[in-house]
């Protein structure tokens, strides 16, 4: 039976009478979420998108910290302040009681997140020496030519000191000759474990996650009463700007655009409440500020650089008077880096001129992007083509017919590329078996434990090995201590992750990136598994092994841009129609609570609901307080949680971890995830610390469960893509429930909205270092 559409009178809900699985439609749907959908030529009825989500959407489904993240450009920003989902801290009750002692962490080993973080210092470390070490160092601004030639000369004339910068636009100097950069040492800024970048400040760079004194928060307190400003931001104030985050306020209230979640308007208000007439839009503290943030944000939503038309809109869009005055300055200062080296969606449509000659050839856009993700990308395209120009490697045999294709371009190249979808997660994992059996050292690496690490093979995660905690740790020259690594799920490498894990490498090691390019894009900046794909530098093996079953089939459908009718004899997939949010809520909790364990025989704690974001009335958030009312009722004695909720762990930017509450104490909240037991510190639960039943679908990209839970309500449909619902459907191994409320706006954004497109600087780079020699 086909699900029926939706028109202008649609039949009333099922009440609460009705049974769990007639209500939920296991009995009596269709196995195609297309099915019924209104035609080209119709008017379809029911709800359709609107803003209800769109001031929290989605791109909390993109960086993995809760509520921190920006929405895309085209929607309302967000609130300023990150809402928190648990009440007060661990170990106070509702009422502000004590349930299990105060006190602060202990700090006699390490946490993950410490290690990880001490880890990415030595491994950035490692980058930059062995960046200053090259020969031929990577040159910015070599192949400038035009505007860009232009504004780089003029910022080197005013460093010299032979102009001011006010000269700028009105003559532009000649092109100067390219000078080699070496990265930075000071430029890339650490990452907070949990907050995320940690920005710089008058007061020195800050080398982790590590709370303010309670005097300086009282003095950021202050400061910000004074201008008007929320005083529930200190902590994280003083957290960000560091030692004298006071004084720094005072001398450039806009330093408050460094704090997630503030926006340019109440960086304003608070400028003006400090300087009075002193402030002006054009004043430079301002547009410096300005130019950060556009960049920052971009850096949310997935960009590595921005073209510089892009920025320059953004800052008259904020009142900036002299926009290109604000650039050029920024450039001079050394806030942004400047390329011009074809980066970028839109390299060869944007970049003429319109004369004849650069018709033939057009300029690419002059792009602009802040150190640390252009370090971390040009260190990354260095290590790429370091395994890439590997030659063959006799310790793989001589490729003879009895091998596999894998084989052969491991034995062949330091570098391969392997496509494929979760059926075909096995061909590389084989390679690894066999490596071993020629008596190589090798490790397979996932993106998340959570379904994938089988009886057959143990894996160690991405951060794991990183970190230290997990793998065969590393040999005298601080190399990991293995001959091949296999990582799986490699879309949801981030550009810095993927720098530091390609600078690990140990020289003659081979690295094989295996994953499905129909999923997500990394919730961090970069897309550097679809950059390799495109640039082909390297050898590209495509599995023929497809996705079996009801769910392979219609995923496979989805990833051409069809979303097919698939018969489903054992109901491994069920479209459940809905009217409204309310409804899809209700329904949702009718599936997980008794339709799917009692006609699937999946347990309720082995079914995950997936949406589009956090917010609106069938976000996360929404789902996770209904789901935890009907599954674990509770009074949220620890910070909001009790023992039994599921929570999804952001313990970094980017990286989900699903767990389970057991206890709360002294230390913090006591979680038992995959990889073992987790204490997450108090000062730590509110940012990173959310109920799981519910996930955003980059939550739960690169995880598998039993059964999945898809909800589409009709004001999700500007967070759907292709990448999105190719990713949402591919969740559940043996059951796909979705609750479509969406009407065209689901087949609509599977046939025409393929993915966000992200503007980045590998594949240039990448084509660069590997061209031809002619």
């Amino acid at each position: 039976m086909t699900v029926p559409s939706r028109g202008p009178n649609p039949e009333p809900p099922a009440d609460d009478h009705t049974s769990a699985d007639e209500a939920a439609g296991v009995e009596e749907t269709s196995s195609s979420p297309g099915a019924g959908a209104p035609g080209p030529g119709d008017t379809p009825g029911g709800p359709s998108g609107g803003d209800a989500v769109a001031a929290d959407l989605p791109d909390a489904d993109r960086d993995g910290s809760p509520d921190q993240e920006p929405a895309p450009d085209t929607a309302p920003d967000r609130e300023t302040a990150p809402e928190a989902d648990a009440g007060t801290a661990p170990g106070t009750g509702s009422d502000g009681g004590t349930d299990a002692g105060t006190g602060a962490a202990s700090g006699a080993e390490l946490s993950e997140a410490e290690a990880e973080l001490a880890a990415q210092r030595e491994l950035r470390a490692r980058i930059e020496r062995r960046k200053a070490e090259k020969e031929a160092p990577i040159t910015s601004g070599s192949k400038l030519s035009g505007t860009a030639a232009d504004l780089l000369a003029a910022v080197r004339a005013v460093e010299s000191g032979e102009t001011s910068g006010s000269t700028f636009y009105d003559t532009p100097a000649p092109a100067a000759p390219p000078v080699p950069r070496s990265a930075p040492a000071a430029s890339q800024a650490p990452r907070d474990p949990v907050a995320g970048p940690v920005h710089r400040s008058a007061a020195g760079e800050q080398g982790g996650p590590r709370p303010a004194a309670p005097g300086a928060v009282a003095a950021v307190r202050a400061v910000l009463a004074e201008g008007g400003a929320p005083e529930a931001l200190a902590g994280r104030v003083a957290d960000v700007l560091g030692e004298g985050a006071d004084g720094v306020l005072r001398e450039d209230p806009w330093q408050l655009l460094s704090v997630p979640g503030v926006r340019p308007e109440q960086a304003d208000g608070f400028a003006r409440a400090l300087l009075g007439a002193d402030c002006g839009p054009g004043d430079e503290r301002r547009t410096a500020a300005l130019v950060t943030w556009r960049l920052e944000r971009a850096a949310l939503q997935g960009h590595t650089a921005l073209e510089s038309s892009s920025v320059r809109g953004a800052l008259a869009e904020l009142s900036v008077p002299d926009p290109d005055e604000a650039l050029r300055q920024a450039v001079a200062d050394g806030a942004v880096l400047l390329f011009q080296d074809g980066g970028g969606p839109d390299a060869d449509a944007d970049g003429g001129t319109g004369d004849e000659e650069s018709a033939e050839q057009p300029e690419a856009p002059v792009l602009l992007g802040l150190d640390r993700y252009a370090l971390a990308e040009e260190s990354l395209a260095d290590g790429l083509a370091r395994l890439a120009r590997a030659g063959a490697d006799t310790r793989w045999g001589d490729g003879d017919a009895g091998t596999t294709e894998l084989i052969r371009a491991v034995a062949a190249s330091g570098l391969v590329v392997h496509t494929g979808g979760e059926a075909a997660r096995a061909e590389p994992i084989a390679l690894a078996d066999a490596a071993e059996a020629l008596g190589l050292r090798a490790v397979v690496a996932v993106h998340s434990s959570q379904g994938h690490d089988g009886p057959d093979r143990a894996m160690v995660t991405v951060s794991g090995l990183l970190s230290g905690t997990q793998g065969p740790g590393r040999d005298g020259d601080g190399a990991l201590a293995l001959d091949l690594l296999v990582v799986l799920d490699a879309p949801r490498l981030d550009v810095e992750t993927a720098a530091m894990l390609v600078e690990s490498l140990p020289d003659g090691g081979r690295l094989v990136l295996s994953g499905d390019p129909g999923e997500l894009f990394s919730a961090g900046a970069g897309r550097v598994f679809a950059d390799l794909l495109a640039a082909r530098v390297c050898p590209q093996v495509a599995s023929r092994t497809p996705d079996p079953g009801p769910i392979g089939e219609l995923v496979s459908g989805i990833g051409i841009g069809e979303l097919n009718q698939v018969e489903s004899p054992g109901r491994e997939v069920v479209i459940v129609p809905v009217r409204d949010a309310g409804e899809a809520v209700h329904r949702t909790v009718q599936l997980v609570a008794d339709s799917v364990p009692r006609a699937i025989g999946v347990p309720t704690e082995q079914t995950q609901v997936i949406t589009v974001g956090h917010g609106g009335s069938a976000g996360t958030r929404a789902l996770n307080t209904a789901l935890k009312q009907r599954l674990n009722p509770g009074p949220g004695r620890f910070g909001g949680f009790d023992p039994g909720d599921r929570v999804a762990y952001t313990p970094a930017p980017g990286r989900t971890v699903p767990g389970t509450v057991v206890s709360a104490d002294a230390e913090g909240l006591r979680l038992e995830c995959a990889d073992g037991p987790v204490t997450v510190p108090k000062d730590r639960v509110e940012p990173a610390v959310r109920h799981g039943w519910a996930m955003t679908a980059h939550q739960a990209a690169g995880m598998r469960w039993p059964a999945a839970v898809v909800v589409l309500p009709g004001d999700a449909a500007q967070g759907l893509s292709r990448s999105w619902v190719y990713t949402a459907f591919s969740r559940g191994a043996r059951h796909l429930s979705v609750v479509h409320g969406a009407d065209q706006a689901l087949p609509r954004a599977v046939a025409d909205i393929p993915s966000q497109e992200r503007t980045t600087r590998l594949r240039p780079l990448l084509e660069g270092l590997l061209a031809p020699t002619p």
